[in-house]
């Protein structure tokens, strides 16, 4: 399939049938996954139809192996962002449309809704987007799965670093929902483990274009270190007026604490340089990401892909491999098969499925290259460290979630 075609059917929210080829075997149950996601709002560039694109290329490449011969149908929408509209069109997906599984979802509140929904149905869904650690801990579900990255992994990494390095008092910019209450808390009791403090903070609604009353306030805190709790659009907007704030120029550091490589390549590396974050893929990675990445490249509008879009593919693929391993596409049949089989891909490293449903793999800590030391192109950052899986996310003995046996 061609990917206007695929784009076109993502911004209506067509299905689109993918792999023509030899019919499904009688034994093999068609598939209907549904990518919920922006599709044009502040997390459209590190999700949206660029989503789709990744799952397609899981669809292609499970139908070229596993799942030779099954019919696989993929659909799209807009979730606006809006935990009410993501909710009802997850609904609807599964009472009429006959979806089995959801993947990406990109916001945390829409996330949550569908979580309880999907658990209600008895379907898979798959979290590469929202970052809420509430989905592997009270919120969790025996069908979800927390694939790519989460509050906890951003802030353990970027605030280790920071603080380890002599960024010791911090400020919060946050955006005023879930995803940023939950990533600015994390951070928070992050910074206080090591000995740094908290000298306040000021949330922000989603979709801000202003940020200068919220800088102001980071400006004369005097703190050390101006965290980013937000992501997207926000916080290209905010590391472009903190520029303009002199904030950096000032002697305080910005750290962002979720951004995406459509974000670097939003700022350029004239406003970007400098900032330090944590990733869970980067297409410069090696060998594996940088055949994956020039497919995904080839195949979506000549631009490279974010962790979300890679974890919408590993994720996808990943579901595929274990209903065609179980030939079902029931909910807890399928989920339990995913949990046993290993996850082999070209995007995430030492990877493994928790019983809360959380995905831990290696994480990474990247720093954004100065202009002068790019090579150009996609060129931004450079690897500073490895955070293992068993510390780049919460332990599960500190879980929450009723899945977990507590000893």
């Amino acid at each position: 399939m061609k990917l206007h075609v695929s784009a076109i059917a993502a911004g209506l929210g067509l299905g689109v049938v993918l792999g023509a080829g030899p019919v499904a075997a009688a034994d093999m149950p068609p598939v209907k996954i549904g990518v919920l996601t922006d599709m044009s709002g502040t997390y459209a560039g590190m999700g949206g139809p660029g989503s789709v694109a990744a799952a397609q290329l899981a669809i292609d490449d499970c139908l070229a192996a596993e799942c030779k011969g099954m019919k696989i149908e993929l659909v799209s929408a807009d979730n606006q962002n809006k935990a009410d509209v993501g909710a009802a069109r997850a609904r609807e997906w599964f009472d009429r449309d006959g979806v089995s599984a959801i993947a990406d979802l990109t916001n945390s509140a829409v996330a949550l809704a569908v979580q309880g929904i999907a658990r209600e149905k008895n379907k898979v869904v798959m979290f590469s987007g929202p970052a809420t650690t509430a989905l592997t801990n009270k919120e969790c579900s025996p069908v979800g799965f927390h694939w790519m990255f989460d509050t906890y992994s951003q802030s353990a990494g970027g605030a280790k670093a920071t603080v380890r390095s002599g960024g010791k008092s911090w400020f919060f910019v946050t955006v005023d929902y879930a995803f940023g209450h939950s990533l600015e808390a994390d951070t928070v009791k992050a910074v206080k483990s090591l000995g740094g403090t908290v000298a306040g903070s000021v949330r922000h609604p989603l979709n801000a274009p202003d940020f200068a009353s919220y800088l102001l306030q980071a400006q004369s805190s005097k703190a050390q270190v101006v965290a980013l709790a937000n992501g997207g659009q926000d916080t290209v907007n905010a590391v472009k007026q903190a520029r303009e704030f002199g904030i950096v120029a000032g002697g305080q550091r910005l750290v962002s604490l979720l951004i995406f490589l459509s974000d670097l390549r939003a700022l350029g590396l004239d406003n970007a340089q400098g900032l330090s974050y944590v990733d869970g893929f980067y297409w410069d990675y090696d060998d594996a990401t940088r055949g994956w990445s020039a497919r995904f490249e080839k195949a979506f509008r000549g631009l490279k892909p974010t962790m979300t879009q890679a974890g919408v593919y590993s994720s996808v693929l990943h579901y595929l491999r274990a209903v065609a391993a179980t030939r079902s596409t029931d909910g807890k049949v399928v989920a339990d098969k995913m949990r046993e089989l290993p996850i082999k891909d070209p995007i995430m490293r030492n990877a493994s499925i928790r019983p809360d449903g959380r995905v831990i793999h290696d994480m990474y800590l990247y720093e954004v290259k100065k202009p002068a030391d790019s090579k150009g192109g996609w060129d931004y950052s450079k690897l500073v460290a490895t955070i293992p899986a068993a510390e780049a996310f919460q332990p599960l003995a500190d879980s929450t979630c009723p899945l977990v046996k507590q000893n």
